[in-house]
């Protein structure tokens, strides 16, 4: 907001400096250990805030699918599949909608004289019903692979628990610190 052109260039005021050029692609960050920062409403409102503090249920979580990765990678392949095929499907239900929509309001005339019309919305009505039909099978689906994944769940339980005594002996030596990824190695 603070910017002046000069001479095709742009300048902003910094501190005590006046011409600091200024470029539209700069970006800054900046990163502070606090855990929940609270900043001034205007600077609020022109920051993104990002947290990335772990915490032991969100590792926990994480490494519940690198376990059921690595022990059947199978149950983990049908889980992905399924996500895919569920998001296929309520993008599927939406086009449906907004395709209906559009002819409904650019329709001229007596509605119910309009046999494409007719013919679309009982195409989007069966389409509708089997969408929602492989929705509720994925439903199914899914609520068993939950199942069997919670069994392997003692094992990311406790790798999450070790994970984070392990962190926690920086406190002893700097040299003790370790990232997820050497961790999980």
């Amino acid at each position: 907001r603070a910017t002046v052109k000069r001479g095709g260039m742009v300048f902003i005021k910094l501190g005590d400096k006046d011409d600091v050029e200024y470029d539209p692609n700069f970006k800054l960050y900046l990163q502070t250990k606090m855990p929940n920062p609270h900043y001034q409403p205007e600077v609020a409102a022109q920051t993104t805030l990002i947290n990335f503090t772990v915490t032991q249920k969100g590792l926990e979580d994480q490494l519940l699918a690198v376990v059921v990765q690595h022990e059947s990678p199978d149950l983990e392949e049908l889980m992905v599949e399924l996500v895919k095929q569920s998001n296929d499907c309520t993008k599927q239900l939406k086009d449906l909608a907004d395709g209906l929509l559009y002819k409904l309001s650019t329709a001229e005339g007596n509605l119910i004289e309009d046999i494409e019309l007719i013919e679309n919305l009982e195409n989007t009505k069966s389409t509708a019903v089997e969408v929602e039909a492989k929705q509720i099978e994925c439903k199914k689906t899914n609520d068993e692979i939950a199942v069997s994944r919670e069994k392997y769940r003692p094992s990311a339980s406790q790798a999450s628990l070790i994970y984070f005594v392990l962190n926690s002996l920086w406190v002893v030596d700097h040299m003790y610190q370790y990232a997820l990824l050497g961790f999980m190695r």
